[in-house]
């Protein structure tokens, strides 16, 4: 399973979405495991929550929460916990709001990028661009304004007081930011 994984996160297409960014989120978890609800379903999603990544796909997550239930039942774990850790990976799609506590703990460890130093805010941009490359410059920067407005015009972009506390305001600072320069 974790071979699969490792694979995954090495293929070619990805820039951001590789094993660093699971480094990177792990250790964000590893800053508040005490917060989750499930600490090991959280964990386990993290480790699943981009395994599949097909750059402007929109099935990522949907199939990256089938491959962990398949490899985690195949692994010996029992239903329910498959489907939990299944669930948590489906929301990293952030099309809502999670309601459903360690959901919103590793939405707000994947978002964390977001309120980092405006440094790292860019690599990540600059990152997820080269993922993008295929789409022409005047698509892509208002594709990315839209979803970066998305998260801008949230109440909190994160869920838990760890996160809020944490990276709220650079978030939303490095957000504006990126919007301006995109031209949005």
């Amino acid at each position: 399973m974790l071979a699969g994984l490792e694979a995954a996160y090495a293929e070619s297409a990805r820039v951001y979405h590789t094993a660093e960014h699971i480094r990177e989120c792990l250790a964000q978890f590893d800053l508040c495991p005490q917060i989750a609800t499930r600490p090991d379903e959280v964990e386990a999603a993290i480790w699943f929550h981009d395994a599949v990544y097909q750059p402007g796909a929109s099935d990522n997550e949907d199939l990256s929460a089938r491959l962990a239930k398949a490899s985690l039942t195949d692994a010996g774990a029992s239903a329910p916990v498959a489907d939990r850790i299944a669930e948590l990976v489906l929301a990293t799609q952030h099309l809502s709001i999670p309601e459903e506590p360690d959901a919103a703990l590793l939405c707000d460890v994947d978002l964390s990028i977001l309120g980092r130093t405006a440094d790292a805010f860019d690599e990540f941009e600059r990152h997820i661009r080269v993922e993008y490359a295929w789409v022409p410059e005047p698509a892509y920067r208002s594709g990315r304004s839209r979803i970066l407005k998305g998260f801008l015009e949230r109440p909190s972009i994160f869920q838990t007081e760890f996160f809020r506390e944490r990276y709220e305001a650079l978030a939303r600072a490095n957000l504006a930011r990126m919007i301006a320069k995109l031209g949005g």
